[in-house]
């Protein structure tokens, strides 16, 4: 989706399901082709995590004046999107970053592919003791998230603060033992990203990904006393759907919605900054290095 942001729990829990301008008769995206109108409406369901929400509501409310019926799932995990539409459940998702999806379907071995990107929403460094990360002393204990893709963004951000030295190679999917210098001995406590906010309190500092920041009421522009900036470029978020259906008029439809003018200024306004909407070129979203 690419989410994201990346929210990673280990209990995956569908949340309930929101119809957002669902036609009683519109056709499924199956059954659709190419053919479609406010007369003849397609359905498409399109699986987002919960912080998505006020966009996708948005560009809900555009399709519908063109006939393609967004039926939005919410999730509250990063497994489940990606499962639900490698089975058909959903026809797109919204929810991942471009890193966090290729290691997904290369590890899951699904046949999924990104259809187009959406924005960028940088993580920070948050903590509840300290007003810089100058302020943070030796031995200091900061959370970092247990998940591979996120562990190594979280670990690059660190770096980026100055906190950290990382290998000449560290990639995207590198971890802790490719920190070559730790110079003020960080304790770097694995945890699973949806509880940053709350262990903030009990620890030094936390990076915390941007789309639970949020919901956690903290201002990612405001609140942060680090933020990524030149390592955010692999977590461009995506749109995804099944390879079979990339090229589909009706979820390219939705792109360029998405990626409209119209949707990016209401993503700035309604974020206040913290994302960032990314329209750039299926080619260009793959020649990062990831």
């Amino acid at each position: 989706m690419k989410k994201t942001s990346i929210l990673y729990t280990t209990i995956p829990v569908l949340a309930a399901l929101t119809l957002s301008a669902c036609g009683q008769n519109a056709t499924s995206l199956a059954d659709a082709g190419d053919s479609y109108s406010k007369d003849n409406p397609v359905n498409v369901k399109v699986g987002i995590s919960g912080t998505d929400s006020p966009e996708w509501d948005y560009i809900a409310e555009i399709a519908s004046e063109e006939g393609i019926e967004v039926e939005i799932v919410r999730f509250n995990d990063y497994v489940q999107p990606n499962q639900a539409l490698a089975d058909g459940e959903i026809d797109a998702n919204a929810f991942q970053t471009v890193s966090y999806f290729d290691h997904f379907i290369e590890e899951h071995n699904q046949d999924l592919s990104a259809i187009g990107s959406t924005v960028l929403a940088p993580m920070g460094l948050y903590s509840s003791k300290y007003e810089s990360v100058d302020d943070i002393p030796d031995g200091a204990e900061i959370t970092i998230d247990q998940e591979v893709t996120n562990q190594a963004r979280n670990l690059m951000l660190l770096q980026e603060a100055g906190l950290l030295v990382l290998d000449d190679d560290f990639g995207v999917t590198s971890g802790q033992d490719q920190i070559s210098d730790n110079p003020k001995n960080i304790q770097l406590t694995e945890i699973v990203a949806g509880n940053a906010p709350r262990i903030m309190e009990d620890v030094d500092a936390s990076v915390i990904n941007n789309g639970i920041a949020v919901d956690a009421k903290l201002s990612p522009t405001d609140n942060s006393i680090a933020r990524e900036s030149e390592t955010a470029t692999p977590y461009i978020n995506i749109i995804a759907a099944q390879t079979a259906d990339a090229d589909n008029p009706i979820l390219q439809r939705l792109v360029d919605i998405y990626q409209s003018d119209e949707v990016a200024d209401f993503i700035v306004d309604e974020h206040a900054g913290a994302r960032i909407p990314t329209a750039i070129s299926l080619e260009q979203l793959n020649s990062y290095p990831r």
